[in-house]
């Protein structure tokens, strides 16, 4: 049986999240010490005791939900499952650079720090309520896709997160982000509704995101991941250091191409999927696009305990 680590993007954080780790595995505490070193401030503090819109902010969110991650991971290796469980590595958006840690790729520290600016660089690089993304339900990346491009007039609008068979989000400009919602509606979509983010996120509108995070990972040592990193540009294993940096920033502003991601893994003989993490969004996801395929949320001590127990 094949077996793939994946990564929660936005959207999976609550308050909260990763405590019972840190307080039932000390290499859970000091993954949170290590993020909070990384970063000068007691990011832990907002995770467990903070308000939930503080957290939400894009630069607090990307590298709590590293953070919460590899605490989880490291609980697994204490409890003996090591990366050399896991035929492949994933994530979802920020989830990439969570996976990336996880195989050793990055330091937990670099994340922390790559997330916090890559936070910082997609919400200044669109003024606020000029961005939106908006959920499509009921209709595939190839409809959404020409919906989108029906609704530009001009301006941007693109197909930004391809999630699963019957989810697709689209990204861009405000105006042309609404003109879509009605346009997909019209399509028949089951449902279109505009999310509660603070900037577009994965369309051309981050490119001066891009180039900051460009700057930023030329700075930034990466080592070839113990265990092949599946690309969300790609859709597809990359191992090689330096074609990680470079999809790395074309992430940016490239699609999440997640359904593909999965579908390529399931193909590769994965049939069994770990959510290393908060949340079970992603599970959810697995589930729509490979039927056969299992999956497992590790996002708490006793999740970890029932994960180690299910590979003894």
């Amino acid at each position: 049986m094949a077996r793939a680590f994946i990564c929660p993007g936005q959207g999976a954080q609550t308050i909260g999240m990763g405590r019972d780790l840190a307080d039932a595995y000390p290499a859970a505490r000091a993954v949170f010490q290590e993020v909070d070193d990384a970063l000068g401030e007691a990011l832990s503090d907002m995770i467990w005791d903070g308000d939930i819109e503080t957290l939400t902010l894009t630069q607090n969110a990307q590298p709590a939900l590293m953070a919460t991650s590899m605490a989880a991971f490291r609980a697994l290796e204490s409890e003996g499952v090591d990366i050399s469980a896991a035929a492949f590595v994933a994530g979802h958006s920020l989830g990439e650079y969570s996976a990336l840690a996880l195989a050793g790729a990055i330091s937990v520290a670099d994340a922390a720090r790559l997330l916090r600016l890559r936070g910082q660089a997609m919400q200044a690089a669109v003024p606020v309520g000029q961005g939106a993304m908006a959920a499509i339900l009921g209709l595939d990346f190839a409809t959404v896709t020409q919906v989108a491009d029906a609704a530009a007039q001009g301006e941007v609008c693109q197909a930004a997160n391809d999630n699963d068979p019957s989810q697709v989000v689209v990204s861009g400009s405000k105006a042309a982000v609404e003109r879509a919602v009605a346009i997909a509606k019209e399509t028949g979509a089951k449902r279109a509704l505009i999310l509660p983010v603070s900037a577009p996120f994965h369309c051309a509108l981050m490119a001066p995101a891009a180039e900051k995070m460009a700057q930023a990972l030329d700075d930034v040592n990466i080592n070839e991941p113990a265990v092949p990193v599946v690309s969300n540009v790609r859709a597809e294993a990359v191992s090689e250091p330096m074609l990680i940096r470079n999809l790395l920033v074309e992430q940016v502003t490239g699609a999440v191409r997640w359904r593909e991601s999965v579908q390529w893994m399931a193909e590769q003989g994965v049939t069994e999927m770990w959510e290393i993490g908060a949340g079970k969004a992603l599970s959810g996801m697995v589930r729509r696009i490979a039927k056969e395929t299992t999956c497992r949320a590790v996002g708490t001590a006793a999740d970890v305990a029932d994960a180690a127990a299910s590979l003894n």
